[in-house]
């Protein structure tokens, strides 16, 4: 029988806190909050529902401002009268004893519902993107900075409701990657330009947020930050793997307990032409002070298994969707119970295509 203990160890993060297995439900969008942005009861029984699936329960995007809503049911962390409904959220996801992460977010052009609300979206720079109907709105230097505090106070607000911690979206070519790529960033000011320019922004959160954690002395509080590691669209190139490296170095420069890596192919990818997976690259650059979330073409415990040897968390998404109690299936033995369930379902789905 195949020794599957490795799935079962407890990871502990920098600022103190642990979890039980090396398993995290990946952020998956409920889009069933109140449209000013207030927990329904549907977002506290969808994660009442996947309590058991992992260690580490990372929401979806939760924004931080108005201006960075993507879509009117997106869970909101933008003002106070939201704590109370944040923490049921937050009591429904830990109830079986593992850990939740807020996830936060400002959607940049991505976001739709800003757009509509309000005519067009903000961004770093107002470009012409062919994907895009309309124009973005460049944001003023006095509208950065109070994003930035917004992010701050965001954070705030995830540790009254009880929160284990945060994780920031530097991904998904949101608006932290916006402002580090240089495809969409062609500021001229300070905020745009060379690498250390684009940087600042995605910097300048990072460090109000982990001064924030300080200031309420929320002890053993999680800050995690995703990113995508390259952003290569064909000519377009934002950035690649190198300049992702930097990024990482400057920002666990503060009190980062986790890199989490957003990909769109397998845990084990890497760049093109390289021998190396990204998540490896990037283990090596934080010299494995700081633990690193893969995800990505993880179905079974033998695909989970695997991704250990390139990260030290691994994110699963849809298989959390189709068996809530993954976790709790490999740490009881049951393996040919969660294979099943798994490839019960992923047949049925091959056969409605």
């Amino acid at each position: 029988m195949k020794d599957y203990e490795p799935l079962k160890q407890s990871v502990k993060f920098p600022c103190g806190a642990s979890i039980s297995n090396p398993i995290a439900m990946a952020p998956i969008a409920v889009n069933a909050s109140n449209t000013d942005g207030i927990v329904s009861q549907l977002d506290i029984e969808y994660f009442k529902r996947y309590s058991k699936v992992a260690g580490l329960i990372i929401t979806g995007a939760a924004s931080v401002n108005k201006t960075g809503r993507d879509n009117k049911h997106q869970l909101g962390v933008f003002d106070d009268f939201q704590v109370e409904g944040l923490k049921k959220l937050a009591a429904a996801a830990q109830k079986d004893g593992n850990k939740a992460v807020l996830q936060l977010q400002h959607a940049g052009r991505g976001a739709q519902y800003a757009k509509d609300i309000y005519g067009t979206a903000v961004a770093p720079s107002a470009i012409d993107f062919p994907f895009l109907d309309f124009i973005p709105r460049e944001l003023t230097e006095s509208e950065i900075l109070q994003t930035i505090k917004n992010f701050g106070d965001a954070t705030r607000r995830a540790i009254q409701a009880g929160f284990s911690g945060i994780e920031i979206q530097g991904a998904n070519h949101r608006l932290l990657q916006q402002f580090f790529s240089k495809y969409s960033n062609r500021r001229k000011d300070k905020w745009g330009g060379s690498i250390q320019n684009r940087m600042l922004f995605p910097i300048a959160v990072v460090a109000t947020i982990t001064d924030v954690v300080k200031k309420e002395n929320a002890k053993n509080f999680i800050v995690g930050y995703r990113i995508s590691p390259e952003e290569i669209h064909g000519d377009n190139i934002g950035y690649k793997i190198n300049e992702s490296l930097e990024l990482i170095k400057q920002i666990a420069k503060y009190d980062i307990d986790y890199i989490h890596i957003s990909l769109s192919t397998k845990y084990n990818s890497g760049p093109a032409n390289g021998e190396e997976s990204y998540a490896n690259i990037i283990r090596k650059k934080v010299a494995d002070k700081i633990p690193v979330i893969a995800a990505g073409g993880v179905f079974t415990p033998d695909h989970a298994l695997n991704c250990l040897s390139h990260s030290d968390i691994v994110a699963i998404g849809r298989e959390a969707l189709i068996e809530p109690n993954y976790a709790t299936k490999i740490k009881e033995g049951r393996t040919e119970s969660l294979y099943f369930s798994l490839q019960e379902t992923y047949s049925k789905h091959l056969t409605q295509k």
